[in-house]
């Protein structure tokens, strides 16, 4: 029987929890209870200063762990990075945290970032999607991503894949910079710039510069890992 039946009794763990509300559900049972040990891949969440790290991974054990294991990894799978410019876009005017906790809230609610699925959605979809609080509730951020699976699908059909069409834009392999602090990481680029012209070109939406730079960023296109990170010396 768990130590504390009660706080168990009161916070199960959630029917077909994705990774983002494992993790929430873990930390919080560690502070609570911890009758289960933390599973292996999350354990260096209970002692995150054992590392050191770009300064935005802060100290929220959510934000180290995606910092840790995907910010600045090169992505080469499609439906990641659909999934990427659906979160990216829903970040506008928002937080990242705000994004990453209700990430699990958008893989349920957008068909696990499928674009076959979304393309499907329809303006009863959308209204349903408006009414769902593990999302934001915004109603060109719902369409806007309906609008751009359909998008995402033309592009993969033009090029083979989004992944033949967007890694030209950074000459193949990842652009690495080293930033030593927080004002030397750009908002944008060049390269983002000529990736947010050819998305919007092509129907996408909530494309902009500094989102498409996000974007290149958490799809590892860009290195912007500071010099102290251990990321920086991990090799990809």
């Amino acid at each position: 029987m768990p130590m504390n039946a009660k706080w168990h009794a009161a916070h199960p763990m959630p029917p077909k929890a994705g990774p983002t509300d494992r993790l929430l559900w873990h930390l919080d049972h560690a502070k609570a209870c911890a009758c289960r040990p933390i599973p292996p891949g999350l354990r260096v969440l209970a002692n995150p200063s054992d590392k050191p790290r770009c300064h935005w991974a802060g100290t929220d054990p959510l934000m180290i762990h995606y910092h840790d294991t995907e910010w600045g990894l090169p992505v080469h799978d499609d439906r990641h990075f659909f999934e990427m410019l659906v979160l990216e876009g829903a970040q506008a005017g928002l937080s990242w945290m705000t994004i990453l906790k209700k990430r699990d809230g958008y893989r349920r609610a957008f068909a696990g970032f499928d674009p076959k699925k979304v393309a499907r959605f329809d303006a009863k979809t959308a209204k349903r999607l408006l009414d769902d609080p593990s999302i934001v509730r915004n109603r060109l951020k719902v369409e806007g991503t309906i609008t751009s699976a359909k998008a995402f699908l033309a592009l993969q059909k033009e090029f083979g894949s989004f992944d033949a069409f967007v890694w030209p834009f950074v000459g193949g392999k990842p652009i690495v910079n080293r930033p030593r602090t927080l004002k030397d990481i750009q908002a944008r680029t060049a390269e983002s710039d000529a990736l947010s012209r050819a998305l919007v070109d092509r129907g996408f939406k909530f494309v902009g510069s500094t989102i498409c730079y996000a974007f290149m960023q958490a799809c590892g296109l860009v290195d912007d890992h500071s010099p102290t990170c251990f990321r920086a010396r991990t090799k990809r």
